[in-house]
């Protein structure tokens, strides 16, 4: 827990943009990939130059390719499959997500192959001087929490400390992988610490044999065990949320009960924080934060609605987190994705545009630099 990485800078964003018009509309059509491709690479191109236009430094691809944040990336691991189910996933809206679940068919592994990695070298090779490249991937408690017990077909992962050993050997050489690509900001998304707060939730996974509790440990070793080896030169950012589906939610409660396993006992440099409404609980949580690098991206800027927050609003809201919290030690970024599956949230993409100056325009009043 030594390292001196930090966030590259104070403004930032968690990753997935709303999907061009013409990405949707293909990826609807269900192109042949040779036919998808070069769409999807125009697209992205777009994305890029709306974050540069907004001032952001840091670039993404937007997730354009995908079609879930994680789902994508999951089956594209040896022994994940997705395949087509009865259910969809619990959010608070009459949109239904896509039918489909995890299920381990065979050991883990991150292929070399992986499309994945290609999805960076892609966006990587747009940045401009100034910029820094960034792809999000689901942490690695997604190949766990979004696994149904009876879809665990490869009979040694029933024992779960086998399962989380290979997740974490699984997700350690995806990291070195990524760098290897030239990846230096890597995101996992490892929201689940965040459902792992809320009462149901925590209820359902008692009910289905397991301790929330334990969970959280075991989610922090293997996040732990994933990164901890990196080069010094790689940062690792992290997102928590609630769920984000067509600007509806799953989980509500605070961050108390994981913080001291986020903030302690992972060596991850930079947390993507949701913070936007009174789901996500108080600000105290943020006392537990080490003094040093670390660096907390407060989800003041909601990406549910389009409504923009006003500047003296956020200002009050760093005034209260530095109570908590040296100010040297935030920054700002929206609280979650626009488009964390690729329906996209209920909102235009002026809006989002203009909640992407917002978090730029943020950073520079309060810190001076974005």
């Amino acid at each position: 827990m030594t390292s001196t990485r930090t966030a590259p800078f104070r403004a930032d964003h968690v990753g997935s943009l709303l999907r061009p018009a013409a990405v949707a509309v293909a990826r609807a059509a269900h192109l042949a990939p040779a036919e998808l491709r070069p769409i999807e690479d125009a697209g992205i191109r777009d994305l890029v130059q709306l974050q540069r236009d907004a001032g952001m430094k840091v670039i993404t691809d937007g997730e354009a390719r995908r079609a879930f944040w994680h789902y994508d990336f999951m089956g594209m691991l040896t022994g994940l499959d997705m395949k087509p189910s009865t259910r969809s996933l619990p959010f608070k809206t009459e949109h239904k997500t896509p039918p489909i679940e995890a299920h381990l068919t065979g050991p883990l592994d991150f292929p070399a192959d992986h499309p994945m990695i290609e999805h960076f070298t892609f966006v990587k090779g747009l940045v401009q001087a100034g910029e820094v490249p960034k792809i999000s991937i689901p942490g690695p408690s997604a190949c766990h929490f979004r696994m149904e017990p009876e879809n665990i077909e490869h009979a040694p992962y029933n024992d779960p400390e086998v399962l989380f050993a290979d997740i974490a050997k699984t997700y350690k050489k995806a990291v070195q992988a990524y760098y290897d690509a030239g990846c230096r900001y890597l995101q996992l998304d490892d929201i689940f610490f965040a459902y792992l707060a809320d009462p149901k939730q925590r209820e359902q996974r008692r009910a289905m044999g397991q301790d929330p509790d334990w969970l959280i440990d075991q989610y922090a070793w293997m996040l732990e065990e994933s990164i901890k080896d990196r080069p010094q030169d790689m940062v690792i950012g992290m997102h928590m949320c609630r769920g984000n589906f067509r600007s509806s939610h799953v989980a509500e409660g605070g961050y108390d009960v994981a913080a001291d396993a986020i903030f302690n006992r992972t060596s991850v440099d930079v947390y993507f924080m949701e913070y936007d409404t009174e789901r996500a609980g108080g600000l105290e949580p943020l006392r537990l934060l080490p003094k040093g690098h670390k660096r907390v991206m407060a989800g003041f800027i909601t990406t549910k609605t389009g409504e923009l927050e006003s500047p003296d609003w956020l200002r009050a809201k760093f005034d209260e987190a530095s109570r908590y919290v040296d100010l040297d030690q935030l920054g700002i970024a929206p609280q979650c994705g626009f488009a964390s599956t690729e329906h996209g949230n209920a909102i235009t993409e002026d809006d989002q545009k203009r909640k992407l100056e917002l978090v730029v325009n943020t950073a520079q009043v309060i810190w001076g630099e974005n």
